[in-house]
């Protein structure tokens, strides 16, 4: 089969477009074949093994996907031959075929397409644990969303606005706020041209709670616009810089700091992703969700996506078209 490898660890120019295996099945295994799958900024740290769970090249990237289920191991239930799935893995999504644990394997919600499911489990999946599971996020509070134009801050908002927030979404420039605005934020921030703590303060007197994928100088503005009792989530460093964070801030205003890594759920607490994918899929169906997909490519421009989001040139997320 066709996949997507990265051949040493060299960043982009590592990688090539292989004829592989095709994958065994193995117990309680789900075999799919592969429809679309989603970029991710985590698949560009791999590439230079900067991410936390890098295996040994040679190794086919991509942690996201979506197709129909070929075959499954007799010792699962719930998941059939034919079924329309999404599904992710540590690794593996770029390629034809798929082989997946069934724990890892969700059917997709009736009208999503495979591009949307594609597009879905981890960014969804990440801010909907983020706000619920870490952030306790209330009706009524003020959510405060960096990066809100890319794949994870675009569902940051829209999570967000069907728990009932206010959200203020930042992003670098008009046509990135026009997205996070047209996705259901309620206030803008251009991090171009404004401050993010002199206009959240402006805005609504400060937040409640900051989904922040972004770090470094961002993190700390927005240490300085938090309401008493804050929560700030740490979701990633898509800015470059990880932060220092200054504790007498969070000391003064009682503020909680949380890390949120989404894929160490899938062995620290397994039920807790299950209960959240439950839940993204009733959003979903209430018509509550909708996945911004800018680009669309197929499998062999794998690369050319990676450059896309490594540029900040896409917009909510990058789908790669398998089939």
């Amino acid at each position: 089969m066709k996949a997507i490898q990265q051949i040493a660890l060299s960043g982009l120019d590592g990688i090539a477009v292989a004829d592989i295996p095709a994958p065994a099945i193995g117990d309680r295994h789900v075999l799919i074949d592969v429809e679309a799958a989603g970029v991710n900024f985590a698949d560009i740290l791999m590439t230079t093994g900067a991410y936390q769970a890098t295996p040994a090249p040679p190794f086919t990237l991509g942690l996201e996907l979506a197709g129909v289920v070929r075959a499954v191991s007799p010792d699962i239930d719930g998941v059939f031959v034919g079924d329309r799935v999404m599904a992710v893995v540590d690794h593996g999504a770029f390629a034809e075929q798929v082989a997946v644990p069934d724990a890892r394997c969700m059917v997709m919600p009736p009208g999503m397409g495979f591009e949307q499911g594609a597009a879905f489990p981890i960014a969804y999946g990440t801010a909907h644990l983020a706000l619920t599971h870490r952030g306790r996020l209330r009706d009524g509070e003020v959510l405060l969303v960096h990066g809100a134009a890319g794949g994870v801050g675009l569902a940051a908002v829209q999570v967000g606005k069907a728990m009932g927030a206010t959200v203020i979404a930042t992003a670098g420039g008009p046509e990135k706020l026009e997205i996070a605005l047209g996705a259901g934020a309620d206030h803008g921030i251009d991090t171009r041209t404004e401050s993010i703590k002199d206009r959240v303060r402006a805005l609504t007197g400060g937040a409640d709670v900051v989904f922040d994928p972004v770090g470094g100088e961002t993190f700390l503005q927005s240490m300085r616009c938090v309401n008493p009792l804050a929560r700030m989530l740490v979701i990633g460093f898509a800015g470059g810089d990880v932060q220092k964070i200054p504790a007498n801030l969070a000391l003064v205003k009682n503020t909680d700091i949380f890390g949120v890594y989404w894929g160490a759920y899938a062995a620290l607490d397994p039920t807790v992703l299950r209960q959240s994918a439950d839940d993204l899929g009733q959003m979903f169906a209430d018509g509550l969700l909708k996945p911004h997909i800018s680009h669309t490519l197929p499998l062999d421009r794998a690369r050319d996506g990676l450059q896309l989001l490594k540029d900040r040139a896409a917009m909510g997320k990058v789908v790669l078209k398998v089939r």
